[in-house]
């Protein structure tokens, strides 16, 4: 491994809207910062930007609230018209309390509310929803800036999730591509030559977080490169680190 990692937030993207290419937007802003890709640079995209350029916003006044949405929204003094949306994007209810619904999404993501959002979303009355497919959306935009770059850099989709058991929420991989998002050390010795037997490393989860020291939740950088870290290649998924009950 390298002895050093550099995070560095891309600047100067625009507000993205549906339909953007998000992978041209990203090259055309790393040109202006005079930064040159390499293969063993990741970029992390945030998840808001990735739903915002597929379209993933519901708007409120087209949601009518299910009789469970009136009675959640009715015990919690929350939007009916938000819970039905968690609804709609809930595989299963993990638990609700205080005001919050933990869900298992359609992609298998354990999380609050279903990754529903309202922050940083432009107009009034309109929510975010996690991308469709996050690997995908990750393949997409790792293609594109293949095509016009030449360089085949992995790509991880990040967003922000909360941990059983911790305070504080950090973020995790929700789509990859070009990369395995876990390193496996499962029968290599540690420094004492003991065989590890049940040591896999998030890398993914790793990265995304590291990131997110860049980004941060109002300096409008949804997009970081990393440098310095070689990432395990392969044609990976965000969903292979998710435990299934």
């Amino acid at each position: 491994m390298a002895g050093s990692v550099t995070i560095t937030g891309i600047e100067g993207i625009p507000e993205i809207k549906a339909g953007d290419d998000l992978g041209s937007v990203i090259v055309a802003a790393l040109t202006r910062q005079a930064i040159e890709l390499n293969p063993a640079d990741v970029l992390i995209v945030t998840q808001k930007v990735v739903s915002k350029a597929e379209d993933r916003v519901v708007d409120l006044a087209t949601v009518t609230p299910s009789a469970l949405a009136l009675e959640l929204a009715r015990n919690w003094e929350k939007d009916p018209r938000h819970v039905e949306v968690v609804l709609q994007e809930t595989k299963r209810i993990v638990r609700m309390d205080h005001g919050v619904i933990v869900c298992e999404t359609r992609h298998g993501f354990v999380c609050a509310n279903a990754g529903v959002d309202a922050s940083n979303v432009p107009g009034k009355d309109r929510l975010l929803l996690l991308p469709a497919d996050p690997d995908a959306s990750a393949e997409r935009i790792r293609t594109r800036v293949r095509e016009l770059t030449r360089v085949d850099a992995p790509v991880i989709i990040s967003d922000t999730f909360g941990r059983p058991w911790r305070a504080g929420y950090t973020e995790v991989a929700i789509g990859v591509a070009g990369m395995l998002p876990i390193l496996d050390y499962v029968g290599k010795l540690d420094a004492q030559g003991r065989e590890l037997r049940a040591t896999w490393i998030c890398v993914a989860d790793e990265l995304a977080s590291a990131a997110e020291l860049v980004t941060g939740k109002s300096n409008q950088v949804p997009v970081t490169l990393i440098r310095g870290y070689q990432v395990p290649r392969g044609e990976g998924s965000a969903r292979e680190p998710v435990w299934h009950s």
